[in-house]
């Protein structure tokens, strides 16, 4: 049995990767930082909850102690993320960008995922099959964002994509040093989803499926690389 933990399940993306294991037949440990949302999410389907705010340090200490003691961990999905749109749901771009809004974007996509990684390693490495999925973007790519032929080298935001950008940085680098793990980063595509403003030009269940499937690679599935649907990203 494959124990699987998403953060920031309780709807969009993760709530669908969470729907799809599940009938894969992964035990599923739904992670949300609001304990009656999550509870809620957890019932429709079927899965475990815990409370987890990847902000937190006591919240995700506290998440470990629960997973552990119902057996170890599998699989990590770091899927909780925030983009920070302005008023009518607008991107602030380079002229309007804050050192505190960058922080607040990187608190969560960047400095989260690697806090809830770090803390779930040692039951990770406790697994015949480890697996870490970061959920990342196509806007992280800077050969996709530097080339005006792509939707990537239109978007004006700077801190989400930036942060997209720090986030493969860092699955590569984990990739290397914990060989014995697969550790993917992965661009689920423009989803509709409450992050981007229900603007995406793809169903949830089109969105995850590059996530179930980066979840389900065994031992020998590649390590250290950024993927979409269709394969391959350039970094």
């Amino acid at each position: 049995m494959t124990t699987t933990l998403i953060t920031g399940a309780n709807k969009g993306i993760g709530f669908e990767t969470a729907r799809q294991l599940l009938a894969a037949g992964h035990t599923l440990y739904l992670g949300s930082r609001d304990a009656e949302r999550g509870r809620l999410a957890a019932e429709r389907l079927g899965a475990r909850t815990v409370l987890l705010d990847v902000t937190d340090d006591a919240s995700v200490e506290a998440a470990v102690r629960t997973v552990e003691a119902d057996g170890g961990l599998d699989v990590l999905i770091n899927n909780a993320g925030i983009e920070s749109r302005g008023p009518g749901n607008t991107i602030p771009g380079a002229d309007e960008v804050t050192a505190d809004a960058m922080r607040e974007v990187f608190e969560t996509n960047v400095f989260g995922a690697v806090r809830v990684t770090h803390a779930f390693l040692p039951l990770l490495r406790r697994s015949a099959a480890p697996v870490v999925v970061n959920v990342s973007s196509g806007l992280a790519s800077l050969t996709l964002a530097s080339d005006a032929s792509t939707p990537a080298y239109g978007y004006p935001g700077v801190a989400y994509p930036a942060s997209k950008t720090a986030l493969n940085m860092v699955t590569l680098q984990y990739a290397k040093a914990f060989p014995e793990l697969r550790i993917n980063a992965v661009e689920p595509g423009f989803t509709r989803t409450d992050l981007n403003g229900n603007t995406g030009t793809q169903t949830v269940e089109q969105g995850a499926a590059i996530v179930v499937r980066m979840a389900q690679v065994g031992p020998d599935g590649p390590t250290g690389g950024y993927f979409d649907a269709e394969g391959p990203l350039p970094w």
